[in-house]
C-alpha cells in the first residue's frame, strides 16, 4: 500500500520479525548468522526512513539455501548522546566549503554507530514481495465491494496472526506490555511497536491490540464497540503520559484501512513523527471513528473507503478482475508532454521523474 497495506504488523513493516531471526539451542537464542548471509538483491531503499531492505540467503551446513529478509535502519539521534558524538568522533572529513557553508563526513565512535537490524527468517515469497518496490494504486471500496471482493479474499487467505495471540496470552513480549485492560469484551493490551527502539520519544510508536478476536478491521465496527474504542483512546493516552511523559495533544492515534493484519489494533505515534502508514489514504483517527459510530452505528458498513494497494498484491488483482481499477492508456503521460503543440504549453519535467525514491523529498510504499 502506499503507505499502502503491506501484509504486516506496522508495527510497518515488521510483523513476522517478532518471531524471526533467532534459532534456539538448549533453550538459548542463537543470533542470526548475519556475516554468513549471501546478498541476493536490494528489494527497496528509503531515504525518508533511512533504511534499506535486503533479500539474502543463508546456506545450511548441508548446502541448502534459505531466503531471508534483512532490514537495516539508521536509528534517530539521542539528545543525551549528541555531545559524545561531537567530542568522540573518529574522523571529520571535509567534503565542501563555500563562504560560510561547509559539509563534512563525520565518523562516529562504535558505540554511537548503531544500525537497527530486523530479520525475517525463513522468508517466503510473500515476504519478498512485501518489501519489493512496486507501483501503487488507489482503490475506492464500497460496502458491496467489501462484501463481494475484500471479505471473501480475507476469508480465503491464511494470514498468520499467532504472534498477536501470543502477546494477548502473555506467551511472548509480556515484559514489554505498557498497559492492559483485561476485560475480554472491552479490553486491550498496549505494547511498543517493533519499529520503536524506546531510546527516544521522537519516533514513539505503540500498538493497542484488542482482546476480542472476531473484530478484523474498521469495517466490522459498530456502536457496540464504542466502549472498547473509548477505553483504548482514554486509557492509552493516560498510560503513555504516565510512562513516557508525552501529553495526549502530541499523540497521533489512528487505525489503518486496509490494515496490515486482520485483528483490530490501534496505532499510537508521536505527532511529530512521520510514521509509515499515517497518510490520509490509510489512517483513520480514532477520535473521528468514535464520533462517526456515535452518530451512526453502521457508518462503516455504509460508506465507501479509499485505500492504496500495491500492484503485486492479490487483493489488488481481485479488484482488477472485478473491473474496479481503471486501465491505463497505451500512451505514456511523458509522450503527451513531448508532443505538446507549442513550446509554451510544454513543461520541463523534474529531474527525479522516473528515478528511484531517493530523488524524492518524500516516499512510501
Amino acid at each position: 500500500m502506499a503507505d499502502g497495506p503491506l501484509p504486516k504488523r506496522k508495527r510497518e513493516e515488521e510483523e513476522e520479525a517478532a518471531a524471526a531471526g533467532t534459532d534456539t539451542h538448549d533453550g538459548v537464542a542463537a543470533p542470526f548468522p548475519l556475516a554468513g548471509l549471501r546478498l541476493r538483491r536490494v528489494l527497496r531503499e528509503s531515504a525518508r526512513e533511512k533504511a534499506v531492505f535486503l533479500h539474502g540467503e543463508v546456506t545450511s551446513p548441508s548446502g541448502e539455501g534459505t531466503d531471508a529478509v534483512v532490514i537495516l535502519e539508521k536509528t534517530p539521534f539521542q539528545e543525551e548522546k549528541v555531545l559524545d558524538l561531537l567530542k568522540k568522533h573518529m574522523k571529520l572529513e571535509l567534503q565542501m566549503r563555500n563562504d560560510i557553508y561547509s559539509t563534512y563526513h563525520l565518523y562516529p565512535p562504535l558505540e554511537l554507530s548503531e544500525i537497527k537490524t530486523t530479520v525475517v527468517y525463513p522468508a517466503t515469497e510473500k515476504h519478498l514481495q512485501k518489501y519489493l518496490r512496486q507501483e501503487v494504486h488507489l482503490i475506492r471500496e464500497t460496502w458491496e465491494d467489501y462484501k463481494n471482493i475484500t471479505l471473501p479474499f480475507i476469508q480465503s487467505q491464511s494470514f498468520s496472526i499467532q504472534w498477536v495471540y501470543n502477546i494477548l496470552e502473555k506467551k511472548a513480549e509480556a515484559d514489554r506490555i505498557i498497559h492492559e485492560n483485561p476485560d475480554p469484551s472491552d479490553g486491550f493490551v498496549l505494547v511498543p511497536d517493533l519499529k520503536w527502539n524506546q531510546n527516544q520519544l521522537d519516533d514513539l510508536y505503540l500498538i493497542a491490540l484488542v482482546h476480542r478476536r472476531e473484530v478484523k478491521s474498521l469495517r466490522d465496527l459498530t456502536a457496540e464497540h464504542l466502549p472498547l474504542l473509548r477505553n483504548i483512546l482514554q486509557e492509552g493516552k493516560e498510560a503513555i503520559a504516565k510512562r513516557f511523559g508525552v501529553p495526549p495533544s502530541q499523540l497521533r492515534i489512528y487505525l489503518h484501512y486496509q490494515p496490515s493484519y486482520y485483528h483490530l489494533h490501534v496505532h499510537f505515534t508521536a505527532l511529530g513523527y512521520d510514521a509509515p502508514g499515517s497518510s490520509v489514504e490509510r489512517a483513520h483517527l480514532l477520535a473521528d471513528v468514535i464520533d462517526n459510530l456515535a452518530m451512526d452505528s453502521t457508518y462503516y458498513q455504509k460508506r465507501a473507503l479509499t485505500f492504496a494497494l500495491r500492484a503485486d498484491e492479490l487483493l489488488f488483482k481481485k479488484f482488477q478482475e472485478a473491473g474496479k481499477v481503471e486501465t491505463p492508456t497505451s500512451s505514456s503521460p511523458l509522450d503527451s508532454l513531448e508532443n505538446a503543440p507549442h513550446p509554451a504549453t510544454r513543461r520541463e519535467l523534474p529531474v527525479w521523474v522516473g528515478k528511484p525514491d531517493y530523488f524524492h523529498a518524500r516516499r512510501e510504499v
